[in-house]
């Protein structure tokens, strides 16, 4: 069953169209990712998911209801979830204060374990200000403060940028874990290996048009077609590495 339907959407910036006739859809506990190079309009994509940036034709729909018709701050009350590209936590305010800050009203005592469960760093480090966590901690702290208000698709840009090799691993399999307790992903990554171990189907974005809708499992059998459109090559030798990178 589609859960998040965008259909024919173009969008952009004042007189700057940066998408074209964009469709894509996510299924419920799907998981997606849209991949492309810099500049091809993936972020442009997830903020007019979020409207962040104004549809000027086409729709975009999550359980049949058009989100293009909805203020932006209603978007994420109707179960989605949304880590923008920087992550941007609060980074004066502690680890718990930045879990909390989505919710109405106080937690009540044991509501944040199961957070704590899944992010045992943030438990270590609940009292410490945000800011002054590495950039991969602070990446878990924004996708927990998604995961506390329990959305049913979580949108994610750009989550391994910037991170240590170690902590991509780590965070590579949590997704999968959120994907696996039935959240649906859609997953815009630059890291190719990881959106194809993390996805089960990939788009590829160029010049703010879906050109390849494909499987994950065909995408990673077809090296020529990922060099053409990424400018990355997927060698048998690459793919085994993946999982270490």
């Amino acid at each position: 069953m589609t859960m998040l339907a965008i259909n024919n959407v173009n969008a952009g910036y004042g007189k700057s169209q940066i998408l074209h006739s964009v469709s894509l859809n996510v299924s419920d506990g799907d998981s997606v990712a849209l991949l492309g190079r810099n500049g091809v309009g993936k972020t442009t994509t997830l903020r007019t998911i979020m409207g962040l940036t104004p549809v000027s034709d086409g729709s975009i729909s999550f359980d049949g209801e058009r989100l293009d018709k909805l203020a932006a701050y209603n978007i994420p009350r109707r179960g989605i979830g949304y880590v923008p590209q920087g992550r941007h936590i609060f980074p004066k305010l502690t680890v718990i204060e930045n879990l909390c800050i989505g919710l109405t009203k106080n937690p009540k005592n044991g509501e944040l374990d199961p957070i704590f469960q899944q992010f045992p760093r943030l438990k270590e480090r609940a009292h410490q200000a945000g800011g002054t966590l590495s950039g991969g901690e602070q990446q878990m702290l924004a996708i927990a403060r998604c995961l506390v208000l329990k959305p049913r698709i979580l949108i994610l840009d750009e989550p391994t940028e910037g991170i240590m090799p170690k902590l991509v691993a780590e965070l590579r399999e949590e997704i999968k874990r959120i994907n696996g307790s039935g959240v649906s992903i859609l997953l815009v990554e630059q890291n190719v290996l990881t959106a194809i171990s993390v996805c089960k189907r990939i788009y590829i974005m160029e010049k703010g048009r879906i050109c390849v809708e494909e499987k994950s499992e065909q995408l990673r059998s077809n090296s020529e077609l990922v060099y053409r459109y990424l400018g990355v090559s997927l060698e048998t030798r690459t793919l085994t590495s993946g999982s270490r990178q």
